[in-house]
């Protein structure tokens, strides 16, 4: 009878009831780990890629192992030769002069590839100029605008309307701020200069010279300031919630003990909200240093056979000269060279430098966000 009535017993009354709303539970879940898991596919599918296309450019099997040619010289036309017993010969301009006087009649045929010889040195360091003088800009005007906002801006319809607009500049296509650069930076930007252009817009006399409205035309600086406002409403956004999530605290502390306003920002506020500004500085860097409409009207050229540097004004002038950049770059070998492997070798093994570069900056922000969190805990 005890056996009988033990197995008969009705489920544990505190058991959890099984239901239809489980299996949606579970549903969503795989749904949700299943986008997931694509996302990291296709993003590990792109850098595997790359890296098997592009590695055995910059890579080599003999001392050094990196092919240091094409990391330390300036982009120029690649000459392939070839002679009447098949043999094939990769070299410069002034090389193939050369070979051809060698080979004589030999020469079976002979063939040009624009941009696919040389290095990327010129490519390298106009992105990186034009970063860094982004990034100072961005930085500069994206933190000073996201205090002002927090920290001093009075609540009201006015101020709503500012951040509205700060949201919706950020979905404004890179194209655009590629004509706001050309016609604010390139051709309307103010020069002290004795001698003003003729299609400056307003000359203002100072005594000693004049204020010319004429631009900056097409340099580092334009393309520097264009790229910094792409990024603004992300570093603005993010600067300022990273203010608003110290605690209030700390200013009240500051402020009893007899400091300003504007010495509780900068020593109470201002240090601890920083790991997350850098935060916003990583996104920044990676949109800035990937666009290419913006620097197209700005600051690139397809090509340049001089660094900034060699330019007539040496290094004082690095800023005003017109550079080559990555994203143009492979623009260039991708869209206006005729498709073949040595056009190809050169743009993955651009495209495996510029992820390099990029996922660099990214780590140096990282690192820094990672030793202002060890400095600053609260």
């Amino acid at each position: 009878m005890h056996a009988s009535a033990k197995s008969t017993s009705p489920d544990n009354p505190f058991a959890k009831r099984k239901s239809h709303l489980e299996f949606y539970e579970l549903l969503t879940k795989s749904i949700l780990r299943g986008a997931t898991y694509l996302i990291l596919f296709v993003t590990a599918s792109i850098f595997i890629h790359i890296f098997i296309k592009g590695a055995p450019v910059i890579f080599q099997s003999k001392a050094p192992f990196i092919n240091t040619k094409f990391l330390t010289e300036l982009p120029e036309t690649l000459h392939i030769l070839q002679d009447k017993q098949g043999k094939i010969y990769e070299t410069d301009p002034k090389g193939s002069d050369i070979i051809k006087k060698e080979l004589g009649s030999n020469l079976r045929q002979e063939k040009t590839m624009s941009y696919s010889g040389g290095g990327i040195l010129g490519p390298i360091v106009g992105t990186v100029l034009l970063v860094v003088g982004c990034m100072i800009v961005a930085l500069f005007l994206g933190i000073s605008s996201a205090i002002y906002l927090s920290e001093y801006a009075k609540p009201g319809r006015f101020i709503e309307m500012v951040r509205l607009a700060i949201l919706n500049l950020s979905g404004v296509p890179s194209v655009v701020f590629g004509l706001f650069g050309l016609g604010m930076f390139v051709l309307t930007a103010p020069v002290i200069t004795s001698v003003p252009h003729e299609r400056s817009l307003l000359v203002i006399p100072l005594g000693f010279s004049n204020l010319s409205f004429q631009g900056w035309d097409t340099s580092v600086l334009s393309g520097a300031f264009t790229l910094a406002f792409v990024i603004l409403p992300v570093i603005i956004t993010a600067s300022e919630e990273c203010l608003r999530a110290v605690p209030q605290g700390f200013r009240e502390t500051s402020l009893a003990l007899g400091a300003t306003r504007w010495q509780t920002i900068w020593r109470s506020v201002l240090p601890f909200a920083m790991p997350g500004i850098l935060t916003s500085s990583i996104l920044g860097i990676a949109r800035a240093a990937g666009e290419t409409a913006p620097i197209m009207f700005t600051a690139a050229l397809a090509f340049k056979d001089k660094l900034p540097w060699q330019g007539q004004s040496g290094f004082n002038g690095v800023f005003t000269e017109s550079v080559q950049a990555l994203p143009y770059h492979i623009y260039t070998l991708a869209a206006r060279i005729p498709k073949n492997e040595y056009s190809e070798r050169a743009q993955y093994g651009s495209v495996f430098v510029f992820l390099v570069l990029v996922m660099s900056l990214a780590m140096a922000s990282v690192l820094l966000r990672k030793k202002l969190r060890a400095k600053y805990q609260w």
